[in-house]
């Protein structure tokens, strides 16, 4: 369902924002939910401090307690869920809160806390994983993935906003730049919630936002980092064979079956439904000698039966030797010599249109626009796929290079240095980053040549 924005534009809240913008006594108060795992959401408080404002973070176990170094303004939620709207409703007014600060918008806790939030006009600022990954993260006002205010703007509106700007676009870096330092970090998040929530019991009532116990998620981050030599040599045999095959492959882009975008913003219950549906149609309207790849997400951890499942597949609709699964890896030289790419939402199917590869996307996602995203059915993609509008493309990742993508990355020093350098102005500004570009102010912009060599 998508978010109702109009108490945005009403007298009253225009004319708080006003003098908050306007710095006439009021002092911005922001208040912290879950963020990243990992220490970005205390740098980011910490130059929100030096700039005047103060900041407070509310804690949800131990592994968001232990990530918030300014202990004075930590506040534990120990109650039962339900509890929840109306303590931040009762934080929002003890602390004069003006904005709410989260990772995502989609876990329970955050949802909750956006309705009260929204009913009472605060700026509710949401950083996600980015659009443009890999060295890009996302921030927007209000909403993102599929309740960003990117799903309802169109290609000629973002072609309009930006006729004034003529900026050579940066190339998007063949790599994630932090991904050690994000499983260390995920790992390292789990032991504090596992050792010190959980078995100490300061935090009663926790559940995790995921099905799978806090103890598997631990064990699963835990054996991803200690394997991840092994996995990668591997990874690599497999994909030299691919790409020295001599067949032409279509590329489906994988994402974790827990992850928010897939969960929320999606037509299916499981991963196994994804696979049954594309494995169907591809064995139906694929030439006979083409392959299916299957790419798997770089956090893929194993909680999902991926490789059970596409060899039942594989054996039912007779494609033995047509379909292959990669367990994480870079993604560029698969891009450069696939036929096509398929996915439910995932980011990456950005980086296949940014290289003009015709794309299906089967969710709810921002780029899912009609001038570069294919409307075929899923058997005839395969038979013989629509190429996008490169030209239409290249304008939109324009639009979000100027807008919503910020470079650098939560999980890495360098990555968090690229990232506070540009976004806490982006924060304290008036308007969002869309609003801004709208107004002919667009945000400052970091040469990401010049900052990830």
């Amino acid at each position: 369902m998508r978010h109702n924005h109009a108490f945005q534009r009403t007298p009253l809240n225009r004319t708080l924002t006003a003098f908050l913008f306007a710095g006439v006594a009021m002092v911005r108060r922001f208040l912290f939910l879950q963020g990243p795992h990992g220490p970005f959401f205390d740098r980011l408080a910490r130059l929100l401090r030096a700039a005047g404002a103060e900041c407070w973070r509310v804690g949800f176990n131990h592994g968001d307690e232990a990530f918030w170094f300014h202990r004075a303004t930590y506040l534990p939620f120990r109650d039962a869920p339900e509890a929840w709207p109306a303590t931040f409703d009762r934080i929002c007014d003890e602390k004069g809160i003006t904005d709410l600060v989260l990772y995502g918008d989609t876990r329970d806790v955050h949802a909750a806390a956006i309705q009260v939030a929204r009913a009472r006009g605060l700026t509710i600022h949401v950083f996600e994983e980015g659009y443009l990954r890999p060295w890009w993260v996302s921030y927007e006002r209000d909403g993102s993935n599929a309740h960003s205010r990117l799903m309802d703007k169109s290609v000629p509106e973002m072609q309009a906003a930006l006729a004034a700007l003529d900026l050579d676009l940066p190339d998007a870096p063949a790599h994630w730049g932090d991904m050690r330092h994000h499983v260390f970090y995920g790992m390292l998040y789990h032991w504090f919630v596992l050792s010190r929530t959980l078995v100490a019991g300061r935090y009663p009532h926790y559940r995790p936002h995921r099905d799978v116990t806090v103890a598997h998620e631990f064990r699963l981050y835990l054996r991803r980092l200690l394997t991840m030599p092994a996995t990668a040599l591997r990874r690599r045999i497999s994909q030299w064979r691919i790409t020295h095959g001599g067949f032409p492959y279509h590329l489906c882009l994988m994402q974790l079956e827990h992850d928010s975008s897939f969960r929320a913003h999606s037509p299916y219950a499981s991963m196994t439904d994804f696979l049954e549906e594309v494995v169907g149609a591809f064995a139906r309207g694929a030439p006979t000698h083409h392959h299916l790849v299957f790419k798997a997400h770089p956090l893929e951890d194993g909680r999902a039966p991926i490789r059970a499942t596409l060899r039942r597949l594989t054996a039912e609709h007779g494609l033995d030797g047509r379909v292959h699964y990669l367990r994480g890896g870079k993604l560029a030289s698969l891009l450069n010599e696939a036929r096509s790419a398929v996915t439910v939402n995932s980011t990456a199917a950005q980086q296949a249109l940014w290289r003009g590869l015709p794309v299906k996307a089967l969710g709810a996602s921002v780029y899912s626009k009609p001038e570069f995203v294919s409307d075929q059915p899923l058997e005839r993609f395969f038979a013989d796929p629509d190429r996008p509008d490169s030209r239409a493309y290249r304008d939109y990742r324009h639009y979000l290079l100027e807008t919503s993508q910020v470079a650098g990355g939560f999980y890495s020093a360098r990555g968090r240095r690229q990232l506070l350098r540009q976004v806490v102005d982006m924060m304290l500004s008036e308007h969002d980053p869309y609003d801004r570009l709208a107004t002919g102010k667009p945000a400052p912009r970091q040469n990401l040549k010049l900052v990830s060599g």
